[in-house]
């Protein structure tokens, strides 16, 4: 890996820099290692594969790469257009497609692109099978077809539609659209915008949108993060809105924002959308570097919570082995079972305006009603050699700790958890720590980073 220019590959699929590690034969080959690897796995000798991709100036030219890529190997393509990761999940399942794929680098800066591969079930592969699409890309194991196999291509542009159908029969339309809510979303000019504008428009909350328009010229930082969304807490305070939403560009995370214009975060929107769905018995699904809250939420009504690596193909796979209500990721990250198997941002706006309509109290109130930790999320850059070390490191310095090794190193105490692992999207480490308060946190950040020799 060229560390000026990373080519980042992994269960969460491909991402570079455009016109550096990034570029058209890249991205076709790329598709051409997964289209035929999906003629091998489904023994599908013409896969149809859904196609879309985010907003991003660089995404067309890629899109275009894709198709050819995929076609090169036999498969038929179906064109979506601009539209959500969940869009294009539940397009695949619209068309009974045996594969589906975004030309996306969610929340990273318009400098970046990459792919998305998903399966015939809109769930992206698995480690195991992500490591095969990866394999054959590395060793250019591609199965190109003669011009008698080759299939013709279409495009449908009916995928914000099918999204917003495909949740409001799991939602009580009636009881929001009488409860005439407000709301602010600030779309980013990413690919959700249209999408969080019909979804809304059909429950009926009175909308005050900031960037719609699906540019890909990010107005700000595109990850929703709370450095990054002043202005949407202003303009929820401006209008009195009932609540903020935040959109990162491929819309498959959800940032909040409360009635107060004060920004809640990604933490919560898994831990507000189990507390409105758990009941006794039931089981959510969380990574390892997600808040304690839902353990909280989970264990007051008899729920369960199982925990898994990061990534969003490991917390589908925990969700479906375990029959789960619920899952996601402290990254605002939903996934309803209900609707797909991705993240999706229109699910988490749904749940949580149903939410506040059903319990008629504001969104500062619920949050109030969740114990309080404080979360750190810091980063580094690191070598390999460093990396490397940092499971061995970390596991002798906090031997006497309850220590998990599934992705990265998680260590546990009685009121606080670090969480160190290398990226699966930049060339960088994460080192999450979550404890009481926020000097606590930042100190075992510093620890770590200490321990690790990054202070």
């Amino acid at each position: 890996m060229n560390g000026e220019a990373p080519l980042m590959l992994s269960v969460s699929g491909m991402r570079g820099l455009v016109g550096r590690s990034l570029t058209p034969p890249v991205v076709a080959t790329y598709a051409a290692a997964f289209g035929s690897w999906l003629v091998q796995s489904t023994e599908t000798k013409k896969p149809h594969v859904v196609l879309g991709r985010d907003s991003r100036p660089s995404g067309q030219m890629f899109e275009m790469a894709a198709a050819a890529g995929l076609a090169s190997v036999g498969c038929r393509v179906t064109r979506l257009g601009v539209l959500s990761t969940p869009g294009v999940s539940i397009m695949a399942g619209h068309h009974n497609a045996q594969g589906g794929m975004v030309i996306t680098a969610s929340h990273n800066p318009i400098i970046w692109n990459g792919i998305k591969a998903l399966r015939h079930d809109g769930v992206a592969p698995p480690a195991d099978q992500a490591g095969q699409i990866i394999e054959r890309y590395k060793q250019n194991d591609l199965d190109y077809v003669d011009v008698e196999s080759l299939q013709p291509s279409d495009e449908d542009l009916t995928g914000v539609k099918v999204h917003v159908d495909r949740i409001l029969p799991h939602i009580d339309v009636a009881a929001i659209r009488s409860a005439k809510l407000k709301a602010v979303v600030d779309s980013v000019c990413g690919a959700g915008g249209n999408e969080a504008r019909v979804l809304l428009e059909a429950l009926g909350v009175e909308l005050i949108h900031m960037y719609p328009e699906p540019t890909g010229l990010f107005p700000h930082t595109p990850e929703p993060t709370r450095e990054n969304l002043t202005e949407l807490c202003a303009e929820v305070t401006k209008h009195g809105a009932a609540i903020g939403f935040a959109q990162d560009p491929d819309a498959d995370r959800l940032a909040v924002v409360d009635e107060q214009g004060r920004y809640i975060g990604e933490e919560y929107t898994l831990a507000l959308c189990a507390m409105h769905l758990l009941g006794t018995g039931d089981t959510v699904v969380a990574n390892l570097s997600t808040s304690r809250m839902v353990d909280d939420i989970a264990a007051r009504v008899g729920a369960s919570v199982v925990r898994t690596a990061v990534g969003e193909a490991n917390v589908a796979a925990g969700m479906e082995a375990s029959s789960a209500t619920i899952g996601g990721e402290g990254n605002g990250g939903i996934i309803w079972p209900k609707v797909c198997g991705v993240r999706d941002s229109l699910v988490g706006m749904a749940l949580m305006l149903e939410m506040l309509t059903k319990c008629g109290k504001p969104i500062s109130e619920l949050v109030s009603t969740t114990p309080a930790y404080a979360i750190v999320k810091d980063k580094a850059d690191v070598s390999q050699s460093l990396l490397d070390q940092i499971g061995p490191t970390l596991k002798k310095k906090y031997a006497d700790q309850n220590v998990d090794a599934q992705d990265g190193v998680r260590i546990d105490w009685p009121d606080r958890w670090v969480h160190v692992r290398p990226s699966n999207t930049e060339p960088i480490i994460r080192i999450i720590v979550e404890a009481t308060n926020e000097d606590e946190a930042r100190s075992l950040v510093d620890e770590v980073r200490g321990t690790l020799g990054l202070a």
